[in-house]
């Protein structure tokens, strides 16, 4: 299973179109990119391998795994990445401007369904991010 984030930077924030399997899910939102500076900077663009996480913040969500320089990256729900991300993605239903959306819960939802089944199929999740 391939999830791709086609970005579009800003300089207050990172826009993408979310994909899976080449079909259109909804967009997603990150800080912007300043060097990969941790905190504060979205991840850098590549492929990587995705991992079932849960936590009592976020429940079930994503993880990222082997980010360059980075650790702990997710994807999980937020509606504003300046205020409620640290270099993780949130995937939304509608953009409502650079780096925030709405209805993450919701789209965040589907997308942790279908790639939770396929962890249970034993299938590779990989994210490709790119601009």
């Amino acid at each position: 299973m391939v999830l791709l984030l086609h970005r579009t930077y800003f300089e207050e924030g990172t826009n993408s179109a979310l994909f899976l399997n080449g079909l259109f899910m909804g967009f997603a939102i990150e800080l912007p990119w300043l060097n990969n500076k941790q905190v504060i900077s979205c991840i850098r663009e590549g492929e990587y391998k995705l991992k079932a996480r849960y936590s009592a913040k976020f429940g079930h969500h994503l993880h990222i795994l082997d980010v360059l320089d980075r650790g702990l990256i997710l994807i999980h729900p937020a509606n504003d990445a300046k205020r409620e991300l640290q270099g993780c993605i949130a995937p939304v239903t509608q953009l409502t401007g650079i780096g925030k959306g709405t209805n993450s819960k919701l789209l965040h939802q589907k997308l942790v369904s279908l790639c939770y089944q396929a962890f249970d199929r034993n299938e590779k999740v990989q994210l490709i991010i790119k601009s």
